[in-house]
């Protein structure tokens, strides 16, 4: 099922039971927070705050994708797998020879047909029912300061809007955005995210303009060489790059929209890791198997989804930096206090009434953990294209995302453990991947404790753990420095003579099938 919007959205949850209205009045800071978060870990149902203190008539809806069976519902499923497959046949579908397997081949082209966003005018579009060009004031909506020790309140769940200066691709990315008052947030733009990059491009532009003898550019050389803590900074110096097309660059700055309040799947596309060619808005369609209708921003040269709550424009000025957090992150730690690209507002447009979407991040497990369930078993279909011996794989949410996977592999070969987890970190966002546990693949890598029993019973410490140097995420406060640190891949398949195990390997125990079936037979009699 396609959800337009996220009124649709509620209305289903609602309807099946999965969203419950608290009409009590709450604090957006803290008590939201602390309300949701033992409703997340009791795997209880979305919330739906009415009477938010300090803002009368605003709604704030948390927890949207907090179980494994929301997730599936807002992704229009039964199963998260059932996403999968579909991704499966369209990965391996081949060209046609016969009428007989072009007509098999129609479904899979009206879904990639529904893809393409569909562009509407700003008279059809939810989110232009209120447009604000001026006098408007970010404190008015009820943001949420989560944790005690955050910086403010923090923007959580926004789609941000970003275009790339040098291609024009478009982007949607999920970042946090602290607010600093009524016209000004932070963007947290990680140095590795697509967002970030279109910041760098944008720099390298100015860069070059300023090279080429344009004085409308102020110089970046100096800060570009500095590099820093700022994850939007480049490191070394930006001259002598490429030419680029200044693109939606004004003067010195990028532009950037902000949607709050999306379809459950054009959210969900926001933090999927797609290559930067793939534009979300294809991946919302695709997944909802009905286009995104998008309209243009009022000030920027951007599109946003026109069922949105609410839309945020504006723009970042080029080596502008503020000190951003701390924020109590999904690691269950504190982020530190770092620079980060300004975001200033322009104009804000909403539905008459807008409903605030948001989330919190924690100690797992909480919503995010879901959202990352979903990716997992969504993207497995891609990632085993890559890497075919792959059989599943787990992101549990005592790992949070990124920080330890569980593989099991079809082991064919010596070595082809580490093969794997070199492979694992060459890809895209998993290069984060802290640790890597590869296991056989008669190993149910979803059963968190068989893993540990063979991990604990198959390897030789010296011998089966490897160790390698790379990026590393930049929420890591465990890492030698900032976005560069060590990464561990265990090998804890079954050791073969060819990579120098000589000892016999023992069988694991399990009853035959025989006494198993008798067993069976008589359970009911047993009364146990």
């Amino acid at each position: 099922m396609a959800y337009d919007d996220l009124r649709e959205w509620m209305k289903t949850l609602e309807k099946r039971g999965e969203l419950k209205r608290i009409r009590e009045e709450v604090s957006p800071e803290l008590e939201i927070t602390e309300i949701t978060d033992r409703v997340s870990k009791a795997g209880g149902p979305a919330l739906l705050f009415e009477n938010v203190q300090g803002h009368p008539g605003h709604k704030v809806l948390m927890n949207q994708f907090g179980s494994e069976r929301r997730m599936a519902l807002a992704l229009g499923v039964e199963r998260l797998d059932e996403a999968a497959e579909r991704i499966t046949g369209l990965l391996k579908m081949k060209p046609p020879e016969g009428m007989l397997d072009k007509l098999k081949m129609l479904p899979q082209l009206g879904a990639l047909a529904s893809a393409f966003p569909k562009t509407v005018s700003a008279k059809d579009a939810p989110c232009k029912e209120a447009v604000r060009r001026e006098g408007f004031d970010l404190n008015e909506f009820p943001i949420l300061k989560c944790w005690p020790h955050d910086g403010g309140r923090f923007i959580t769940l926004p789609c941000v809007h970003t275009r790339d200066p040098r291609t024009g691709k478009r982007n949607i990315g999920m970042y946090r955005m602290q607010v600093f008052d009524g016209q000004t947030t932070g963007m947290h733009w990680q140095r590795q995210k697509v967002a970030a990059e279109h910041y760098r491009n944008a720099l390298r532009a100015q860069a070059e303009a300023q090279a080429a003898g344009d004085p409308r550019t102020a110089s970046v050389a100096a800060m570009a060489e500095s590099g820093g803590g700022a994850a939007a900074i480049p490191d070394g110096p930006v001259g002598g790059l490429p030419q680029v097309a200044l693109g939606n660059l004004k003067g010195s700055r990028l532009e950037v929209a902000v949607a709050i309040g999306t379809d459950p799947a054009t959210t969900f596309a926001a933090i999927v890791p797609a290559p930067p060619e793939v534009e979300e808005f294809l991946i919302a369609g695709f997944l909802r198997s009905k286009p995104v209708e998008i309209v243009k921003c009022e000030t920027v040269d951007l599109e946003v989804p026109a069922q949105a709550e609410i839309v945020l424009e504006g723009y970042v000025e080029l080596g502008e930096l503020r000190d951003e957090g701390p924020f109590g992150d999904h690691t269950g730690f504190y982020t530190l206090t770092d620079p980060y690209p300004v975001f200033h507002l322009t104009c804000i447009t909403h539905r008459k009434d807008p409903i605030y979407a948001a989330t919190i991040v924690g100690k797992p497990p909480m919503e995010d953990a879901w959202l990352a369930k979903a990716v997992e078993r969504i993207f497995l279909p891609a990632m085993k294209m890559t890497i075919p011996e792959i059989v599943d794989i787990n992101l549990p949410p005592e790992g949070v995302a990124h920080n330890l996977m569980l593989v099991s592999i079809r082991k064919s070969y010596p070595g082809q453990a580490r093969k794997v987890m070199n492979a694992i970190w060459s890809l895209g966002q998993a290069m984060f991947t802290k640790c890597i546990v590869v296991v056989d693949e008669d190993c149910d890598v979803q059963e968190v404790g068989e893993v540990a029993l063979r991990v604990a019973n198959n390897i030789d410490p010296e011998r089966d753990i490897q160790f390698t140097l790379g990026p590393v995420d930049s929420l890591d406060h465990a890492s030698r420095m900032p976005n560069y640190g060590s990464k561990m891949g265990i090998d804890a398949t079954r050791k073969w003579r060819a990579e120098g195990f000589t000892r016999d390997w023992p069988a694991m125990i399990e009853m035959d099938r025989a006494t198993k079936a008798r067993v069976d037979a008589l359970w009911k009699k047993l009364g146990l």
